[in-house]
Formats: structure tokens, sequence, C-alpha cells
């Protein structure tokens, strides 16, 4: 077997698998209830799975963008602080062309 189909297929594997794992986590998966809402660090996950709760909610009703049962002001912060800090600053970081 060629050793770059290989590697691509054993990429694509493990892209699943993370995929699959980050899946489990996801707002709307009955973790949180009114007696134990999600907090900031919840918030944190939440939005940074955003994109992977947004594809898996397009096939599963129950599953949503956004934890329903939260502490408010400080579950909205850390949703918020990963949403623009994990998709917002990629591109600070990114390495520009010199032409």
């Amino acid at each position: 077997m060629n050793r770059t189909l290989l590697r691509n297929a054993l990429l694509l594997l493990l892209l699943a698998g993370l995929v699959l794992a980050l899946a489990g986590c996801v707002p709307g998966d009955g973790r949180a209830t009114a007696d134990r809402p999600a907090n900031f660090l919840w918030g944190i996950w939440h939005g940074w799975v955003a994109p992977v709760s947004l594809i898996v909610g397009i096939f599963n009703g129950s599953i949503r963008l956004y934890e329903v049962h939260n502490t408010g002001w400080w579950y909205d912060f850390g949703f918020y602080l990963a949403i623009l800090g994990g998709f917002g600053g990629l591109s600070l970081v990114r390495r520009k062309k010199k032409d």
C-alpha cells in the first residue's frame, strides 16, 4: 500500500474519531439540567465545539448550539469568549505572505 494513501486514511480515521469524541459533549446532551446548569467552563467548551454542534444539530433535533440550562451571564461570557478567541483569534496568528 502506498505510504501517502495509508497516511491519509489514518488522518481521516483520526479526524472522524475526534469529531465523534467532541460530539459527546455538545449542548443539549442531557448533562445540564435546571438543578445542575452549565457554568462558565461549560460555556467555553460549548463555544469551542460550536461548529460540531451545528453539524450534529442538523441531524439530531435535541442537540443545540447553545445550552438552554445555564448559569446565565457567566455561561454566556465563556461561550462568547471561546467563539471569539477560537475563531477570530486564528487570523491574528497566521503568517502573512510577504510579496
